[in-house]
């Protein structure tokens, strides 16, 4: 067939099958160029997200593990309000009081001050590491080095992690004092402090049978005057035992024995000295004491008539007494009730202590502050008014008489 006849020539129809094979031929290839291409993208997502998660979980274990974190130190404080207290009845029939913290804010302070990162990690980790039972309140000095277990375990209760201060309690100060130069350097607050001094039943003989639970001036006398180091944030009744422990360490047993000897108690001793230690701080403490005792045992004199007994029951200190001051009617008012106050003024140091035990031997029944800084002493009531009214007498009289 010529070439002419050829492009006249019907063209031969195309059978189904052909068409069927052409067709599928034709969508294959594209299918497979996809088909590689999505195994491709699916390969670098895999990557991607697997890189992704490496990535976090070496953050969390860099946090975990304290590795590669720029130094950091932050003061982190624990309220009681962020732990738990329940009471706990043992076998024995005892009752502890369990403490544990609640993590989620123990860990949102940690993040705060910049020493962790993750919270919900730290409170995983400590679930499974008992970390609630270990943290105390406290304040404490924490820096990024530390890893999540150094962290926990520098929370604890007895932790060297844990801030402290140093407070100094100068001699003649009262409880209330006391209290309020704890709140001041951030120990303990005044109520913890007066809740505790009542209510708390310390088991020192000197204190059994004083003054009944309930008033917190039970312990006035007993928190001894020094330097104490105590924690930011500490347990009250361990800052009141460390005080009254001390004066159990001062008052030795050679001083109890004398005191026994002498027919006193040390509870009398002890209110006596706190007298001694408001009224003055100089050399004369055994000369006051002398007037305190021979007093005591005198039915010619028989209230003691000291100001610094009113002063004590005064809302505030003042510098001049009034006659309503001296009648207000409390057993601590030593104008009102005769012999000693219903307890110490005071608390006093161990000058005070000694002066109390050891007063000077004298038939001295009155005392009163010159205007040489000096107290002068009286056998008799004509004596020391004589003096009261001459020159040579301290007319502002700011507590210190003995009338």
């Amino acid at each position: 067939m010529s070439q002419e006849e050829r492009k006249d020539a019907p063209s031969r129809p195309e059978r189904s099958g052909e068409r069927e094979r052409r067709s599928r031929s034709s969508s294959r290839r594209p299918r497979r160029r996809m088909g590689a291409m999505g195994a491709l993208l699916y390969v670098v997502l895999v990557i991607g997200v697997s890189a992704l998660l490496a990535g976090i979980g070496w953050l969390m274990a860099g946090d975990v593990l304290a590795l590669n974190k720029e130094y950091r130190e932050a003061t982190v404080v624990l309220t009681e309000d962020m732990f738990n207290v329940r009471e706990v009845t043992g076998e024995d029939g005892d009752t502890e009081t369990v403490t544990t913290a609640k993590v989620g804010q123990v860990a949102g302070a940690l993040k705060e001050a910049g020493i962790i990162d993750y919270p919900l990690v730290f409170q995983i980790f400590s679930a499974f590491t008992g970390g609630s039972e270990k943290i105390a309140p406290g304040t404490y000095t924490l820096d990024t080095d530390m890893d999540y277990r150094a962290i926990i375990s520098s929370m604890g209760a007895r932790s060297a992690m844990r801030a402290t201060v140093d407070v100094t309690i100068p001699e003649g100060y009262t409880a209330m004092q006391i209290f309020e130069r704890l709140e001041e350097k951030g120990v303990c607050t005044v109520e913890e402090l007066q809740d505790t001094a009542a209510n708390y039943d310390y088991k020192f003989s000197f204190l059994q049978g004083v003054i009944p639970l309930g008033d917190y001036r039970r312990l006035e006398g007993y928190l001894f005057p020094d330097t104490y180091t105590f924690y930011v944030g500490d347990d009250p009744v361990n800052v009141l035992n460390k005080m009254i422990l001390r004066f159990d360490e001062k008052f030795t047993d050679s001083m109890r024995e004398k005191v026994t000897e002498a027919g006193h108690t040390i509870h009398e001793v002890v209110i006596v000295a706190s007298l001694i230690e408001r009224e003055t701080a100089g050399n004369d403490q055994t000369n006051i004491s002398s007037v305190i005792w021979n007093r005591l045992g005198s039915s010619s004199y028989p209230y003691l008539q000291i100001d610094a007994t009113v002063q004590y029951i005064l809302p505030e200190h003042k510098e001049f007494l009034t006659a309503e001051d001296l009648a207000i009617d409390d057993p601590y008012n030593t104008y009102v009730y005769p012999g000693l106050p219903a307890g110490p003024i005071a608390n006093p140091g161990e000058s005070s202590i000694r002066a109390a035990m050891n007063p000077a031997n004298t038939n001295y029944y009155f005392y009163a502050l010159g205007d040489d800084g000096e107290h002068h002493f009286f056998r008799t009531a004509q004596e020391h008014q004589n003096f009261v009214n001459s020159q040579e007498y301290y007319k502002n009289r700011n507590g210190n008489d003995s009338e």
